[in-house]
């Protein structure tokens, strides 16, 4: 089965293609540099630049795939959660494709997909426990399989990606701050006690980081001289020696307040499942944070169980992913009719899927798919 995959939730513009869930091709153009300024996505600009890009990157996807429309066996779309505008113009493009081409239309969750992206290639064992973390969502999700996931503990404010992104303007460090974040506080050690590891003070799995975000900047505006004079160009390699002690130790603290954090919700979760999970699985934009890696390796490794992380290029905004979920759907029965609606950030994304004969699996022709 060769999906067609788009991705356009927040500020990542991206379409990809995959046979039978492997990854054939994918084109991106990214944003971070247009919201770099603002220091965080503008959502009227965000939804103008998809508007712009998603043209040309289907020209180019097909032009150098060596592909056609006619070769898709169906189209995959995030529907949500995120940003309305943004998934408007993905949605819209799906459509257009699904009923210009008569091809299948199947809408994806964006969080689905994103924790789909830790199994792409790989024979994952059920039950798995999944931690999501991003900009705009931090979760813990029971999988009985790779379409039955249940949702156990979800933030009731702010995400860690967030938290890493607010800390990082009142530093006067470039958005995405959360890699600035990392990659300044490798290999120095934090200071344990400078940041609270919040809301672990109960016995749920919900998550709350806003207190945490508080504390920052409270702290550096205590210390206003650890604010960068002037925001650096956001594009470029970030050289760590060339930056202050001080600055690198509030972001090791802060790298450490957040991995600590997400471990102690995430041995709970562990502890309180009717049965041994079999798997553990990582993903989202903050999955690629150097501390929180390293935190989810020693946690699989004490409790023996294999852990599945993506590819950093695939922890972040991509359509390789929603591409390889709708594999899973179609092949499934699992599509959508054209009204299928966006489901803005904050809304729960409903299984509303019509039902169809299955798809069998290598439906298209392997030689007409570059290996």
């Amino acid at each position: 089965m060769l999906c067609l995959g788009i991705e356009t939730s927040c500020d990542e513009t991206a379409v990809a293609l995959c046979d039978d869930g492997r990854p054939v091709l994918e084109k991106l153009a990214s944003q971070a540099r247009l919201h770099a300024v603002f220091g965080g996505v503008v959502p009227e600009l965000a939804s103008r630049e998809h508007l712009r890009c998603l043209g040309p990157l289907l020209d180019a996807l097909f032009a150098e795939s060596g592909l056609t429309l006619a070769a898709v066996d169906a189209v995959a779309v995030a529907r949500g959660p995120g940003l309305l505008g943004s998934l408007l113009v993905g949605l819209a493009a799906a459509k257009g494709l699904c009923l210009g081409a008569g091809k299948p239309l199947i809408g994806v969750d964006h969080l689905h997909a994103h924790l789909m992206a830790a199994t792409l290639g790989r024979a994952v064992a059920y039950p798995a426990l999944g931690l999501l973390v991003s900009g705009g969502h931090t979760q813990i999700v029971r999988l009985d399989g790779p379409l039955a996931m249940t949702v156990l503990g979800r933030t009731i404010d702010d995400a860690a990606g967030e938290a890493f992104d607010k800390a990082a303007k009142s530093l006067n460090l470039p958005y995405p701050g959360g890699v600035y974040i990392d990659v300044l506080g490798r290999g120095i050690a934090p200071d344990r006690t400078l940041f609270p590891r919040p809301y672990l003070d109960n016995d749920h799995l919900n998550f709350s980081f806003s207190g945490l975000k508080t504390a920052v900047a409270a702290y550096v505006a205590a210390h206003p001289e650890l604010r960068t004079p002037a925001m650096p160009d956001a594009v470029g390699p970030i050289d760590p020696e060339a930056w202050p002690m001080a600055l690198r130790r509030v972001c090791a603290s802060l790298n450490f307040a957040i991995a600590e954090t997400l471990r102690v919700k995430l041995v709970r979760a562990m502890d309180g499942q009717p049965a041994p999970v079999a798997s553990l699985l990582a993903a989202g934009g903050v999955a690629a944070n150097g501390p929180i890696r390293a935190m989810l390796a020693e946690v699989a490794a004490r409790r023996r169980v294999p852990l599945y992380l993506p590819e950093p290029v695939l922890c972040a905004d991509n359509a390789t992913m929603i591409a390889a979920t709708g594999c899973l759907l179609g092949r499934a029965g699992l599509t959508h009719d054209l009204s299928l609606a966006p489901i803005p950030r904050g809304r729960k994304v409903p299984w509303d899927y019509q039902t169809a004969p299955p798809a069998a699996a290598g439906s298209v022709d392997s030689r007409s798919v570059p290996q």
